[in-house]
């Protein structure tokens, strides 16, 4: 059983910490850190769980640490944990520059231990089931649109929420990035809230993303396009939908919808397929895989070099937005 411990107590942090202690059979929770004496006390309360007097002392006590504090000090946690030899479970983004995650990655090797990202949308379980599906899609078209909050707005709405989307995307789409065009507004905060890109892949895959953290309503959905099918993913409700195309063999039914295309060509017939979708728990799932890659040394399901790629591109979303002005403040 791996021993572990929780660099952060704050909204996040306490739902690791539950969840942490949820998987009895992975790993022993010998306690956290928070520098919060509010947060610390709401653990101590709930859970019982020792509270360290600093990160030091904490990694010194653990096989594997969980990173779940503000952005700005994912790598002074995660450098301390490498250098002292030990896992890490680094939340999204995984660090504030790509020169940080870049630094952690060779500290990563030479250390010869496992670091998984907190991408979590990899194991929602809509995207786990639509994955079969993929084949080379070509067009994909991303929303995701959450009400106010005020937590997550000391960074851009970029590293907030888009992130999740630009992992879903690198992870589908087998092809370098060639390139990238964005816009966004700073309405609330002195950084973008709301914002879109597109990306263009070598392949010839083109990609629009939109995410806005001052909507409405709350939207997460992701729509692939590909030879003869459409996949639908919301990531919120947790559905799948899959539209395909196949050629019609022979009559078809009375209750088949049937494309014709004309000129010669075969006719198609629409098949609707709605998957059902399990009920997992994607940051306990997502945490028990990180165990399963230390105890089999296999590697993570979304290792640092995946997350170090969607700051990349993050990265660049953000470099175009300044340099090409396509950002309005609200100051201005």
């Amino acid at each position: 059983m791996l021993k572990i411990g929780v660099l952060g107590a704050g909204h996040l942090g306490k739902i690791h910490i539950k969840l942490i202690l949820e998987l009895k059979d992975e790993y022993q929770c010998v306690g956290f850190y928070d520098p919060s004496d509010e947060n610390a006390q709401t653990v101590i309360d709930t859970y019982g769980l020792k509270r360290f007097g600093s990160i030091e002392e904490l990694i010194a006590e653990v096989d594997c640490v969980d990173i779940v504090t503000p952005t700005i000090s994912h790598y002074d946690c995660a450098a301390y944990a490498l250098r002292n030899s030990k896992h890490v479970f680094i939340e999204k983004p995984i660090t504030e520059t790509v020169e940080e995650a870049k630094s952690l990655i060779a500290l990563a090797h030479e250390a010869d231990v496992k670091v998984q990202v907190g991408h979590v949308e990899r194991f929602n379980p809509a995207f786990q089931e639509a994955l079969p599906h993929f084949n080379n899609p070509m067009f994909i078209e991303t929303h995701r649109l959450a009400q106010f909050n005020p937590r997550g707005t000391d960074v851009p709405v970029i590293l907030d929420l888009m992130i999740h989307d630009l992992d879903i995307i690198l992870s589908v789409v087998n092809s370098p990035v060639k390139r990238v065009s964005a816009s966004g507004v700073a309405v609330v905060s002195d950084t973008p809230d709301i914002a879109n890109a597109r990306l263009e892949f070598e392949n010839g895959c083109v990609a629009n993303l939109t995410s806005s953290r001052i909507s409405m309503k709350n939207m997460r959905k992701s729509r692939f396009f590909q030879k003869d099918a459409y996949i639908s993913v919301d990531f919120l409700e947790k559905e799948l939908e899959v539209v395909k195309m196949e050629n019609v063999e022979g009559e078809p039914g009375p209750f088949d919808m049937v494309l014709e295309l004309g000129n010669g060509k075969p006719d198609k017939k629409i098949l609707f397929d709605k998957p059902e979708v399990g009920e997992i728990n994607a940051i306990k799932e997502e945490l028990r895989t990180f165990a399963v890659a230390i105890n089999t040394n296999t590697t993570p399901k979304v290792p640092i070099e995946d997350g170090y790629n969607a700051l990349v591109v993050a990265t660049e979303i953000l470099e175009k937005l300044k340099m090409t002005g396509n950002i309005v403040s609200n100051n201005i």
